[in-house]
C-alpha cells in the first residue's frame, strides 16, 4: 500500500454540524451509532491548483447530490440542504486556503450520531466535512508506471446485499478485508469479483480493460459497483473522443489478456495497472488509452480543457 494511504492526516479546521471548529474539536461520543452500526454516508472530493494558479473543485455539485442519494437510500435523515453543503466545502477550503493553495482531498460524511442504542434506533444525523493535503492513493510511481493488482478471494456483495447506487460507510469492510488481503500479500491494490465470477471493481475504484481487439469495456451498472463519479467522467472524454466503450459483464481471465487495465477514482484518479494475479498486463507498461485518459483528466481538472469547465467550482 503506498504511503499516501496511510499517512498521517490533518489540517487547522473542520465543518462540523453547521460551523467550522478546530482539528481537535471535530469528535464524536464512543456511542455514536454509527461506530457500532456503520449506518452512514460519505464522499471523496478532489480539488486542484489550476492552470492559472486558482483552486477549484472537481464535480463538487456531483458528489454532494450522491451523498444526498446515498443518505436516502438508507433512510438517514439530511439536516443540510445541496447548496448549503456545498458552501460548506467550498468554506472550509476559502478558511484554510494557505494550507491547501495546491490542491486538497475532501470528505463530506453524515452518520447517525449518538442518543439510543440498537439497529432500530433512530437519532439525530450528524454532519461533518473535512479536508487534507492526499497525494495520489495508489501512489506517484503508481500512476505513472502501474501497479500490481491481485484478485481476491472476497466477492463483491450482490445488489440486494449491497446498495450499491449509495457509498454507504459500513459497506467498506469488504473493500478493507479485500485491500487487506492483497496487500499482505504484496500487492497493491484487490479486485473483487461478483458472486457469478464476473469482475466487478477495485477495492475502492472502478476498473476499465482494453482487449486485443483495441475494445474498451468496463462492467455496467447492472453490476455490483459504484456509480463512481470519475468513471463517468472518463466514460465521456473516450466517448467525446470518438472511442466506444462497452459497458458489459466479463470474466477474469479476459484481464489476463487484456492489451490494457486502468482504474478510475476520485482518491486514486487514473491509475494504470500493470500486472494482475502475477500475469503482465500488455507490455507490462502503461498502454496508449490509458495515457490519454490520463492526461485528459488531468488537464480537465487543472482547467486547460474548456468543454469541461462547468465540472469545476472555483474556491475564490
Amino acid at each position: 500500500m503506498s504511503s499516501t494511504s496511510t499517512s498521517v492526516l490533518r489540517a487547522d479546521q473542520i465543518w462540523l454540524d453547521g460551523k467550522l471548529v478546530k482539528w481537535d474539536e471535530g469528535q464524536v461520543h464512543v456511542m455514536t451509532h454509527a461506530l457500532h452500526y456503520g449506518l452512514g454516508v460519505f464522499e471523496g472530493i478532489r480539488a486542484y491548483k489550476t492552470h492559472d494558479g486558482r483552486l477549484a473543485v472537481f464535480r463538487l455539485r456531483e458528489h454532494i447530490r450522491r451523498l444526498l442519494d446515498s443518505a436516502h437510500i438508507i433512510m438517514l435523515k439530511m439536516p443540510y440542504s445541496e447548496d448549503e453543503l456545498v458552501e460548506a466545502c467550498l468554506d472550509l477550503l476559502r478558511k484554510q486556503k494557505a494550507q491547501f493553495a495546491n490542491g486538497a482531498y475532501l470528505r463530506p460524511v453524515a452518520f447517525m450520531g449518538d442518543g439510543a442504542m440498537g439497529l432500530g434506533a433512530v437519532n439525530p444525523t450528524r454532519v461533518a466535512v473535512t479536508a487534507w493535503d492526499w497525494g495520489a492513493y495508489l501512489g506517484d510511481k503508481g500512476i505513472r508506471e502501474g501497479i500490481r493488482a491481485k484478485v481476491s478471494s472476497f466477492t463483491r456483495m450482490h445488489v440486494n446485499v449491497n446498495m450499491v447506487r449509495g457509498k454507504i460507510s459500513g459497506q467498506y469492510v469488504n473493500s478493507i478485508l479485500a485491500k487487506r488481503e492483497v496487500v499482505l500479500a504484496g500487492y497493491d491494490e484487490a479486485i473483487l469479483l461478483d458472486i457469478s465470477g464476473f469482475v466487478a471493481e477495485a477495492s475502492g475504484e472502478n476498473l476499465f480493460m482494453v482487449n486485443k481487439k483495441g475494445i474498451i469495456k468496463t462492467p455496467p451498472l447492472s453490476s455490483p459497483i459504484l456509480d463512481g463519479i470519475t468513471r463517468d467522467t472518463v466514460l465521456k472524454i473516450l466517448r467525446d473522443s470518438g472511442r466506444a466503450v462497452e459497458e458489459v459483464t466479463f470474466t477474469r481471465d479476459a484481464l489476463y489478456i487484456s492489451n490494457e487495465i486502468f482504474f478510475t477514482g476520485t482518491a486514486a484518479e487514473i491509475t494504470p495497472v500493470r500486472e494482475v494475479d502475477d500475469r503482465a498486463v500488455g507490455t507490462g507498461k502503461p498502454g496508449p488509452i490509458g495515457t490519454f485518459v490520463q492526461e485528459m483528466y488531468f488537464r480537465t481538472v487543472r482547467g486547460q480543457e474548456p468543454r469541461y469547465a462547468e465540472w469545476l467550482t472555483y474556491v475564490d
